[in-house]
């Protein structure tokens, strides 16, 4: 064998060794096309040696065209390694791929038929050197389109990879040098054939420079772990948490236009994020000119959206470049409304066992003395019992208000309005036989969210408890319109105060401004909770109407 030979056989081992070792990791992401990478170098080098070992013309022709196979591989391979490599394989498509290999196909077909127009080839003789006898050709047109073409993607595919040079990642800049050493090795050989300044004239030696790429590429997947510790994963989470952050999230540029939006931003605030990217953000994101780069010092804001008005803390990052060049931001919106909610929650019950239930508590203290001295004072037996019946029902309203808000139960399934209203009114002549329980009107059958029933028990539960008439009277009425319930409950009592209506506008309680009970704040969380409004009107001659605003559920959801 000539000494050509014996060097290309080492290339051959190498680049075997390195495409068994990338076999034998598939699925991993690049496995497939770093094996089809280097069984193409492999192909190209050992029918090169076939060609120099090959006695005649035609049949170091033959060989020459058979190398053509390996050399339209290598490229194609290298591109869509790099991309599922380096976690875009989003772009490594079956068209994508399609598209790679037509201009191979084209140069495979022409070769196969012989090149009869002399577009890969125009001529070719043998030239015999001390190295070897191979063979020189003159370059027919297709020849250069091919050589640009791999070019083309071999500058496509190191781009990406480059880009990990400078990773804080020690393994992935070892395996992004490894592979930029493994690539250029062959690139620069070949280079050096094309323009004519390789010391053997008309000799590629490209498959030669195939020996240090196997090295290369076994460095990387041994002592590197390449496909073993690939940066696709991290790539792809980051995109993960970006796109399944519970929080919305935009992302604008510097020049103030709307770069993208994960899914929660485009849900919560009913944004379609297709025609969103490219708009100016003020258009887009909501109160964005209230926002400034000190968001995490801003009070809450306020901000509609499909479900409602809810409270939002925003947070505004500033994205920079790798020469600390601002290029946009991130703007991102934290709901406190459950935060919120749930500190009121809290507040409340402790007004209620601090205040409510001592102050029941103390009653049934001082009479149970008064009855020890007599036992027959029906006033202070009276109290004791109203006083214990008020206990019992605040901690029937207190279990009610603990399972209902609790942020870690499941939603149940939405309900039927016209259901609903039945089993409400039925409960409350139950419990109530004395009170007059009336439905207005045709209730629609609409679905509503579930927390609507508490609404309407303790909307009506209180309408008859603090009505001081001998016989109580409770009107229900329901309308829908346009994806919106309103529930209404009137009565004849004495009315609800404007002290305890403030309290549950203002959402906060104090030692001397603070509710009656939990009725009306289970009303108020309730319909918080999913988006609603509570309205409260006085009637005439005498009561309230309260009317509640929820919106028409057709799915699971509170």
């Amino acid at each position: 064998m000539s000494p050509l030979s014996v060097a290309l056989l080492s290339a051959v081992v190498t680049g075997t060794s390195a495409a068994i070792l990338a076999w034998r990791e598939r699925p991993e992401a690049g496995a497939t096309w770093l094996t089809a990478l280097l069984v193409g170098q492999v192909w190209w080098t050992t029918f090169l040696v076939f060609e120099l070992e090959a006695p005649t013309l035609a049949a170091k022709s033959l060989w020459y065209d058979v190398q053509w196979i390996g050399v339209v591989i290598i490229p194609v391979g290298w591109l869509l390694f790099a991309l599922e490599y380096t976690g875009r394989e989003r772009y490594v498509t079956p068209r994508v791929v399609a598209m790679l290999l037509v201009v191979p196909a084209v140069t495979i077909g022409v070769v196969a038929t012989g090149d009869p127009w002399g577009l890969v080839v125009a001529d070719r003789e043998v030239a015999a050197t001390a190295v070897g006898s191979f063979l020189r050709v003159d370059p027919g047109t297709w020849y250069y389109v091919i050589a640009g073409y791999t070019y083309l993607l071999g500058l496509f595919g190191s781009i990406p990879i480059l880009q990990l040079v400078s990773d804080d990642a020690r393994p992935f800049r070892g395996q992004s040098a490894a592979l930029i050493v493994g690539t250029a090795a062959p690139w620069a050989s070949s280079v050096f054939h094309l323009t004519g300044t390789f010391p053997i004239s008309g000799l590629d030696p490209t498959p030669l420079a195939f020996a240090v790429s196997g090295v290369a590429y076994l460095l990387a997947l041994s002592r590197f772990r390449l496909l073993t510790l690939a940066p696709a994963p991290r790539r792809r989470a980051r995109q993960l948490v970006f796109e399944h952050l519970h929080d919305p999230a935009f992302v604008v540029g510097t020049e103030g236009y709307v770069i993208d939006l994960n899914q929660s931003a485009a849900d919560t605030f009913g944004i379609d994020r297709r025609s969103a990217v490219g708009e100016p953000a003020g258009a887009i994101v909501p109160r964005y000119d209230d926002i400034s780069v000190e968001g995490s010092d801003r009070s809450p804001v306020s901000i509609a959206g499909p479900n409602g008005r809810r409270p939002y803390e925003v947070t505004v990052r500033c994205i920079a470049d790798g020469h600390d060049r601002p290029t946009g931001e991130v703007v991102v919106f934290h709901d406190i409304g459950e935060y919120l909610g749930q500190q009121q929650r809290l507040d409340v019950l402790n007004r209620v066992f601090r205040h409510d239930v001592r102050t029941e508590t103390n009653l049934i203290y001082g009479y149970a003395d008064q009855l020890r001295d007599d036992p027959t004072d029906e006033h202070a037996l009276d109290v004791v019992k109203k006083s214990a019946s008020r206990i019992l029902d605040l901690s029937e309203r207190t279990r009610t208000a603990s399972e209902l808000f609790d942020p870690m139960a499941k939603s149940p399934p939405p309900v039927a309005l016209d259901a609903l209203v039945e089993e409400v009114t039925a409960a409350l002549r139950t419990e109530f036989p004395e009170a007059n329980v009336s439905v207005e009107g045709d209730v629609p059958a609409v679905r509503v969210p579930a927390v609507l029933r508490a609404v309407a028990e303790s909307l009506c539960s209180n309408a008859v408890r603090h009505n001081d008439g001998e016989s109580p009277s409770v009107w229900l009425g329901a309308a829908a319109d346009g994806g919106w319930v309103e529930l209404s409950v009137a009565d004849d009592g004495p009315g609800i105060e404007e002290a305890e209506r403030e309290v549950l506008k203002r959402g906060t309680e104090t030692p001397l401004e603070h509710g009656s009970g939990l009725g009306l704040w289970i009303v108020k969380w309730g319909v918080d909770q999913v988006g609603g409004s509570v309205e409260f009107k006085d009637r005439e001659p005498r009561g309230t109407v309260v009317t509640v605003s929820v919106p028409v559920r057709g799915d699971a959801g509170r």
